[in-house]
C-alpha cells in the first residue's frame, strides 16, 4: 500500500500540529528528514529538512513499529509548531520531495480495520468518540472503542462453534452410537440466544444516546410550555404571548441534560377548537410527543388539571407555581422547580439506559435480530425431537455469520463508505 500522510490534529493555528505518516516508508522519509529517529514510542526533537537541506521546524518526533501502532503499520508523527506556513512546508516536503501521497478522510482508520487492529463496531465507535458532544455519548463511545462489542461477541461466536461442532459430530457419526448431545447443543444455543435478546431489549435507550432524547413539553393552552422551554434553553427560543395557540407547530431546542443529549419540543396546547391550523399543529404536537421517550405534562397552578392519560414514561408538573405559591410546582418565571425537573429528567433516562448492554447501532440491531431468529428456528427444531441435524446446522452458521457481519468479519464493504466518509483526512 501508498505511505500516506495527513495532518491528524486541527487545521489552522494552533500551539501544535501533528502531522501523522503511515506505510512502508514512514521510517525511511522520517529519518530523512529529521537525521536520525529517536527508539521507538520515545518523542526526540529533530530540526526537520527538505532534501534541499533548508530548516523546516524544530519537531518532536514519535515512531512506531508495524503492529504496535494505531494503523497496524510502520507509523511516524511529526509535532511542529502549529502555524499554517509550517504546516504546508512540512506537507509539501512529505508530498513534492518524498512522494508521500495524502491521505484520503478515514483511510489511516480503515488501514487499522484492514490490518485488524480494529474491528468493524470500534470503528464506528471512533466515529461516535469524535462526533460526541455530551458525557454519555464520550462514554458509551470509549467503551465500545475499547473493544466491548468485539468481546461480547466472542463469547457467543465460542458458544456457536461448539453447538456446531456437536451437531456436525451428530451428522458425520450418524450411524455410530456416539451419545445424545441435545441437552447440550440446547445448552449452548440458548446461553447465546439469552445474551442476544437482552442486548436487543436495551438497544432502544443506548441508540438514543448517540442520537438524542426526545422530551414532550405538553399541556392545555397557556400552560407556560413554551416559557418553561427558554427557561430550560436559557434564552428566547419560544414566542412567548398570553393568547391562547400561540404555538401552532412543534419547536424542537436540542441541549445536554445530566450528560445526556436531550431535544426537548414544545407542542401547541391542547383545546378543542374550530381553528384549522391551530387544529392541525394540535395534531401534530399529539404525534411528536407519543413518539417521545419522555412527557413533561404541565397542569397550571391557578387552573383545574385538565385530564390528559399518564403513563410510566411522563412526569406530571404543576407550572406557573409563583401565582399559587406552590411549593412543589415549577415557575419559568422565578426559575423555582426548573433545577429539580432536569434532576428528575436526569433520572429517568439514566434509568432507561440503565440496561447492561454495548450494541448501540441500527446496524447492530439488525445483525443481533438476524442471529436471535436463526437461533430461536435451531432451538424450536432440536426442543420438537427427531429433527434433521443438517437444517440445525445452517441455522447456528446463519447465526455466526450475522455476528461475524456485526463485527465487520464478512460482508460489510457496503457500510465502509457511509461510515469513513464522516471521517477527517487525518484519522
Amino acid at each position: 500500500m501508498d505511505t500516506i500522510f495527513a495532518l491528524a490534529s486541527a487545521r489552522g493555528k494552533s500551539g501544535v500540529s501533528v502531522i501523522r505518516i503511515s506505510g512502508t516508508r514512514a521510517h525511511d522519509v522520517a529519518r530523512a528528514m529529521a537525521g536520525s529517529l529517536p527508539p521507538l514510542r520515545q518523542a526526540t526533537l529533530r530540526m526537520l529538512r527538505n532534501e534541499a537541506g533548508e530548516r523546516l521546524d524544530s519537531a518532536l518526533v514519535l515512531t512506531f513499529a508495524k503492529g504496535a501502532s494505531f494503523t497496524g503499520e510502520d507509523v511516524a508523527e511529526l509535532m511542529v509548531h502549529g502555524s499554517m506556513a509550517t504546516v504546508a512546508a512540512v506537507e509539501r516536503c512529505l508530498a513534492v520531495d518524498h512522494g508521500l501521497r495524502l491521505a484520503q478522510p478515514g483511510e489511516f482508520t480503515r488501514r487499522a480495520l484492514d490490518n485488524g487492529i480494529m474491528d468493524l463496531t470500534q470503528v464506528e465507535a471512533l466515529s461516535d468518540l469524535l462526533e460526541a458532544e455530551t458525557e454519555s455519548q464520550r462514554r458509551q463511545a470509549l467503551r465500545i472503542l475499547d473493544g466491548a462489542i468485539g468481546r461480547v461477541v466472542g463469547v457467543w461466536r465460542r458458544h456457536l462453534v461448539k453447538a456446531a461442532a456437536l451437531v456436525e459430530t451428530a451428522i458425520d457419526f450418524v450411524e455410530e452410537d456416539v451419545g445424545n448431545f441435545d441437552t447440550q447443543i440446547l445448552a449452548e444455543l440458548r446461553a447465546v440466544e439469552g445474551g442476544v435478546q437482552s442486548e436487543l431489549a436495551g438497544q432502544r435507550a443506548r441508540e438514543r444516546i448517540q442520537s438524542g432524547f426526545e422530551v414532550a413539553l405538553i399541556g392545555p393552552v397557556n400552560a407556560g410550555k413554551s416559557s418553561l422551554l427558554n427557561a430550560l434553553a436559557g434564552r428566547d427560543a419560544a414566542i412567548i404571548s398570553d393568547v391562547a395557540g400561540t404555538t401552532r407547530d412543534v419547536l424542537e431546542v436540542r441541549m445536554d441534560v445530566g450528560g445526556f443529549a436531550v431535544t426537548f419540543l414544545d407542542t401547541a396546547g391542547l383545546r378543542d377548537t374550530t381553528e384549522e391550523v391551530e387544529a392541525i399543529g394540535i395534531a401534530r404536537g399529539k404525534a411528536r410527543a407519543e413518539q417521545a421517550d419522555l412527557r413533561i405534562i404541565l397542569h397550571p397552578a391557578d387552573q383545574p388539571a385538565m385530564m390528559i392519560e399518564t403513563t410510566d414514561r411522563d412526569l406530571v408538573v404543576r407550572s406557573k407555581a409563583d401565582i399559587n405559591a406552590m411549593p412543589n410546582g415549577i415557575s419559568a418565571h422565578t426559575g423555582q422547580g426548573v433545577d429539580r425537573l432536569l434532576d428528575q429528567i436526569t433520572e429517568r433516562l439514566s434509568a432507561m439506559t440503565a440496561r447492561d448492554g454495548v450494541t448501540v447501532r441500527e446496524r447492530h440491531q439488525q445483525a443481533m435480530q438476524q442471529a436471535a431468529t436463526a437461533l430461536t428456528d435451531a432451538i424450536d427444531k432440536i426442543a420438537e425431537g427427531d429433527y434433521i441435524a443438517e437444517l440445525v446446522a445452517a441455522d447456528i452458521r446463519i447465526a455466526i455469520n450475522a455476528l461475524d457481519v456485526l463485527i465487520g468479519v464478512v460482508d460489510v464493504e457496503d457500510v465502509l463508505g457511509d461510515i469513513f466518509s464522516s471521517f477527517c483526512i487525518g484519522k
